[in-house]
């Protein structure tokens, strides 16, 4: 006779377990502690065996029987109802256990070898900042479109939208190397495509070529009062035009004064192969002066308040808004008045300016020899420019053979 609820719920433990009997094998087993549990016994391929359902009252009656009918089902069709909880189970815990955060992690760690440290740490922080917050603890397996969307709606709103585009990027990386490691099957950041407002694309400040006999003479009068190696950094920037953390990252065992060159390692550009800089005379004094002032430093630019560390970043900013040239100029705004300069006033080839700003080379067989391509050309670039540099400084102006 099937059981009733209310034969459950009055089941009292007795000094031995014994058993209540439902229907089609389903019984309620009952503890000398007072315990009462759903089982099922089954046949299977000749051999009797018994599928746990769970504890009463938690598991009704009721639910007990769906579950026997859904086992009995499996039994059916010859397949084990307990082989097929024990992979059920199996799954979930995988997919627990490759999160989206968990899969990131690790991506980012096999690409770090690749990638700036700078770079690799900025990708670390934007991660941990926006995005493991809102779908880090989702199976990968698992991420909608609509999760991502919802994460990146709220970077949106803060109006952040080239970080959106970036942030989608990463994502969308996450998740190719989990289809490629066989933890998800597709990338919910492809049907994302149009879904947000396309960036407009900044451009570093930048001062005009005729704005630099100005801008020379307000960094030689020095109003602002900038301590000399703040000075000297912001020389420096424009007479190299290197990166603002290539400039103060610099070490000095990079730097061969004898030779003229400057040998910037990989680690530290921005497309991961190393960089010849040429110095020209001017540049060459400039150094030695920082020589003398951080002679017990490996650091070119060493910080005044931690002379273990290098500059800080901002520094070079701040001294420019000091100058009076806040929203006019940034460091990294020198690469491209070089650029305009130099391919303008002294007539010189793109080809060889975008050498010497590292610029990603067109092809892998530039790729190959990138480091060393128009070098001789780029030797006497940077000292026709240093020169020219020098000229502005006065109020000359100069013009060569070629240029505009």
């Amino acid at each position: 006779m099937p059981l009733s609820d209310r034969a459950c719920q009055n089941a009292k433990p007795k000094a031995k377990i014994y058993k209540l009997s439902d229907d089609k094998g389903l019984y309620l087993e009952v503890k000398p502690m007072g315990g009462r549990y759903w089982r099922l016994k089954y046949r299977l391929d000749g051999k009797e065996k018994r599928l746990a359902f769970g504890v009463y009252p938690e598991v009704s009656l009721l639910e007990a029987r769906e579950k026997r009918d859904a086992a009995r089902k499996l039994i059916a069709d010859g397949i084990d109802p307990q082989e097929a909880a024990r992979e059920q189970r199996e799954e979930r815990a995988l997919k627990a256990a490759t999160t989206f955060e968990m899969v990131a992690r690790e991506w980012h760690a096999r690409n770090l070898p690749n990638w700036s440290a700078n770079y690799g740490q900025d990708i670390l922080h934007r991660l941990e900042a926006d995005v493991f917050p809102e779908i880090g603890h989702k199976a990968i397996s698992e991420l909608k479109p609509l999760h991502v969307l919802q994460m990146l709606r709220k970077i949106e709103d803060r109006g952040a939208h080239e970080l959106v585009r970036r942030t989608r990027q990463f994502v969308g990386q996450v998740c190719r190397y989990a289809i490629q490691t066989s933890r998800a099957t597709i990338n919910p950041t492809a049907d994302l495509k149009g879904a947000f407002k396309t960036p407009k694309r900044e451009h570093f400040a930048a001062i005009e070529p005729n704005e630099l006999p100005e801008f020379l003479a307000t960094l030689n009068r020095n109003d602002a009062r900038l301590f000399t190696q703040t000075r000297l950094a912001i020389r420096l920037l424009l007479l190299t035009f290197v990166r603002t953390n290539e400039l103060i990252q610099a070490k000095w065992d990079e730097i061969d004064l004898d030779g003229a060159q400057w040998l910037i390692p990989a680690e530290r550009m921005k497309m991961r192969r190393p960089h010849i800089v040429p110095l020209s005379r001017q540049t060459i004094a400039a150094l030695n002066e920082l020589r003398a002032m951080n002679v017990s430093s490996d650091w070119v630019f060493a910080s005044s308040a931690k002379p273990r560390q290098h500059m800080s970043n901002n520094t070079i900013l701040k001294a420019l808004e000091r100058m009076g040239y806040k929203g006019r100029m940034t460091g990294h705004g020198f690469r491209a008045l070089a650029m305009t300069s130099i391919k303008e006033r002294l007539g010189i080839p793109h080809e060889v300016v975008d050498r010497q700003l590292a610029h990603a080379p067109r092809s892998q067989v530039d790729a190959a020899y990138d480091r060393s391509k128009f070098l001789d050309q780029r030797r006497r670039m940077m000292q026709r420019w240093a020169d020219y540099v020098d000229n502005a400084a006065e109020q000359k102006v100069i013009r060569f053979p070629g240029a505009k």
